[in-house]
């Protein structure tokens, strides 16, 4: 392994090891079962002497009476610091996998909207899942290693020494070939980890995808296709798994045969002690059994490289994703009494430096209560330019003002709290038709205002009809309910937060045309004094709207009233007389 390999690791593994040290009393309790467990083992072995060579071979009746009596106490010593062992490893092991979790979590939270864009979902989760359970693996297996199988070794070099010293350098030779070929695996292990994690993450976002999809995959006869599909990650998964079973059973196995060597000198050499009356019947036993004692340990010691690597590779995916940066949340002004004047001033954005610009050089004003629509040709931009408005996006250059002031200048939290949105893209959770209405920080919101904004969204149409009403659940992404009612929800949520600037990204595009027109009726009430930024397909949404652009690769391309567009006789009047032909 390369010394930068070793830094790394060590590097990681200190990291890791902070979430370690909160829990050093626990930590103590284990280090003390195990430090008893290596010393109790030893002494065991070493009883092993007076047994032979006075109760069996001497027939000393005084050490055949304590002999049972001393090996069931040590038994049960030995039963007691295995369970502190086990328990308190166990505790620290799930308290680090815990907050390893809610960490991993809340960077989730609080990363850019552009992170997640460049990501499938699948990988993310098994960070999550898999990741950080062999992470916790890894930190419980090397404190086992370290204090238990390491004190065992050496107590039960004590118990050699103590039988026969010349004997014990034959063994002592051993440890060094051992120590190198720990090393020399130590590389394989950490590249095979790392792989296996990798392709963890592809059979959770193949598996994920075929659960969410799985409409799709019934309608259009996917079935042979996601199983091929399937075989081939996971097959991939199968064989970066058995190489590394392959190497760590390779590494047993020269390690089990090295000690062959090493034990049948041992006992060559202890016969020519024997003989020589340096070594008796009892010594010998004694000797022979620690040094078995050994093996299980060394064998420990030689695997544990692997679990090492696999948390070290685990843990450096998690730091990878909690060292990125967090949205940019520079800003510090902040206003209560937002009034809702917005203005685009020369804006233009691209999604990276390879792609060309969405939105260019737009400049545009939305007073205090006027609404702007914003139309066009689907891929125009119209989606992009809203999400610059609560910052999901930053602007590549120009800015954007929100009552005079920069939106860089205020603080994000105070931005959004004044902002409200309903996507296209309908976000439901799988709770309750309430809490996914009082959803955040609008939990804290009186019931009464609850119920008329769920009135207002034509929510209770629907929800009263329900067995357990508004508690009703809405089930995975709000499985359970209809497009309609899903977009009615998250609606009410608009309502419901009462923001001074409102944003509607095809807010009514999956109600049908009874459902839109009372909706248009709670949206008329809920856009009155409030500056509305409306998306719109359907241009007969968008014809009482103080002004509307029509975008078109990212350019305004035309402005003005729905009358003055259709007097213009332009983009947006052909646009009209395409939809109104259709319908």
């Amino acid at each position: 392994m390369s010394s930068s390999s070793n830094q790394d690791t060590v590097a990681v593994y200190g990291r890791l090891w902070r979430y370690v040290m909160p829990h050093k009393l626990i930590g103590l309790i284990a280090i003390i079962g195990m430090a008893a467990t290596a010393l109790i083992e030893a002494s065991l072995v070493y009883l092993l002497e007076p047994l032979m060579d006075d109760a069996l071979v001497a027939q000393n009746l005084e050490t055949a009476k304590w002999m049972p009596i001393t090996f069931i106490a040590i038994f049960i010593a030995r039963g007691v610091a295995g369970f502190a062992t086990e328990a308190s490893l166990g505790w620290i092991g799930r308290n680090v996998i815990s907050s390893l979790r809610r960490d991993v979590f809340g960077k989730f939270l609080t990363l850019p909207t552009r992170f997640f864009d460049n990501r499938t979902t699948g990988p993310l989760l098994s960070r999550m899942t898999y990741n950080v359970e062999m992470v916790a693996e890894s930190v419980t297996s090397v404190v086992t290693v370290a204090v238990r199988d390491v004190l065992t070794v050496f107590a039960a070099f004590g118990v050699m020494l103590l039988q026969s010293p010349k004997l014990t350098v034959f063994v002592v030779i051993l440890f060094p070939i051992i120590a190198v070929l720990i090393r020399v695996l130590g590389v394989a292990f950490r590249r095979y980890s790392s792989r296996i994690q990798d392709s963890v993450g592809e059979v959770t976002q193949v598996t994920e995808e075929i659960v969410r999809g799985n409409w799709v995959v019934k309608m259009f006869g996917g079935y042979n296709y996601e199983k091929d599909r399937l075989a081939e990650v996971d097959e991939r998964n199968r064989r970066q798994n058995l190489k590394l079973i392959r190497v760590r059973s390779l590494g047993v196995a020269v390690t089990q045969t090295i000690f062959g060597f090493g034990i049948a000198l041992v006992i060559f050499m202890a016969s020519r002690e024997s003989i020589d009356g340096n070594l008796t019947p009892g010594q010998f036993i004694s000797f022979f059994s620690a040094m078995m004692l050994m093996l299980q340990p060394v064998r420990r010691i030689t695997n544990v490289n692997a679990t090492l690597q696999r948390g070290v590779a685990g843990a450096e995916s998690l730091f990878t994703i909690m060292d990125e940066p967090d949205e940019v949340d520079s800003g510090t002004f902040s206003k209560d009494d937002v009034k809702g004047d917005v203005e685009f001033r020369d804006v233009s954005f691209s999604y990276g430096a390879d792609n060309g610009p969405v939105v260019e050089n737009i400049s545009l004003s939305v007073e205090s209560g006027k609404t702007l629509a914003i139309v066009g040709h689907s891929g125009s931009g119209k989606t992009t330019l809203a999400s610059l408005l609560p910052r999901f996006y930053d602007v590549s250059s120009g800015d954007i003002l929100l009552d005079g002031v920069s939106i860089r200048d205020y603080t994000l939290t105070n931005l959004r709290d004044n902002i409200s949105l309903v996507s296209q893209d309908i976000v439901l959770f799988n709770d309750s038709i309430a809490n996914n209405l009082a959803y955040g920080e609008l939990r804290e919101r009186p019931q009464e205002e609850l119920m008329r904004a769920a009135q207002v969204a034509h929510v209770l149409d629907f929800a009263n009809e329900m067995p357990n009403g508004l508690d009703s659940k809405v089930g995975d992404r709000g499985a359970l309910l209809s497009g309609g009612q899903r977009q009615r929800i998250a609606i009410g949520r608009a309502l419901l937060k009462d923001a001074p600037v409102l944003i509607l990204d095809e807010a009514t595009s999956a109600l049908d045309t009874k459902s839109e027109r009372h909706i248009q009726e709670g949206l008329a009430e809920l856009m009155k004094d409030r500056t509305t930024l409306v998306i719109a397909h359907r241009l007969s949404t968008v014809e009482k709207a103080d002004k509307i652009i029509v975008l078109d690769a990212g350019r305004i391309i035309e402005s003005g009233t729905h009358a003055e567009l259709l007097a213009a006789n332009g983009a947006y009047a052909a646009l009209y007389r395409m939809q109104f032909s259709e319908e």
